[in-house]
């Protein structure tokens, strides 16, 4: 029998004030950016791609992935916290309804951009949120497959946001550290 008090006890990563402040403005920013219409071609765009990036770019992984986990937290709970809720559908319904594989793509987004933009500039960040753009659309035309006919899911789900997205990310790029250092100042660091 080994005496476990010999042992040192493995410290537990502790989660500040200030992290979980971050996360909950996080999330209702989330929310806010899925809310937000703007006139675009070929159809209007919301703002969520945009945050998902600007988050996992401005504090890693482990905040973005939080607050991406709450926001989805928050929207199975029944809170209308998504893109054309509540007259889309709330909660679960709205979650394995024809945008359902998006919302999973955004969360490996959050954590494959976080962890690619680490330390890199903006030519790095840009290539992490393209990078974090296969996820959004991988995930979110098969799960759109369910409901679209295969020779019609690059015209409905792809191709009508495509433009608008990489606007966004060219957005978030442009503004390279502005926009992270701003997050960062309004939010707090929360790595």
């Amino acid at each position: 029998m080994t005496d476990t008090a010999a042992r040192p006890v493995e410290a537990r990563p502790r989660i500040s004030t200030r992290t979980v402040v971050t996360v909950i403005a996080g999330a209702a920013l989330m929310t806010l950016a899925a809310k937000v219409q703007i006139p675009f071609w070929p159809v209007p765009m919301t703002l969520h791609t945009m945050a998902v990036m600007a988050f996992a770019s401005a504090f890693g992984p482990r905040v973005a992935v939080s607050i991406f986990l709450t926001y989805l937290a928050a929207g199975a709970a029944g809170l209308p916290v998504f893109s054309g809720s509540p007259e889309r559908g709330i909660g679960l319904a709205y979650m394995v309804g024809p945008t359902g594989g998006y919302l999973l793509g955004y969360l490996v987004a959050s954590w494959l951009v976080g962890t690619l933009a680490a330390g890199k500039g903006t030519l790095g960040r840009l290539r992490a949120m393209l990078t974090g753009m296969l996820p959004i659309y991988g995930f979110g035309a098969a799960w759109l497959a369910i409901y679209v006919p295969a020779d019609q899911l690059l015209t409905a789900g792809v191709l009508p946001f495509l433009l608008g997205d990489l606007v966004k990310i060219g957005a978030v790029a442009a503004i390279g550290t502005v926009l992270p250092a701003l997050l960062v100042r309004l939010l707090g660091k929360g790595r």
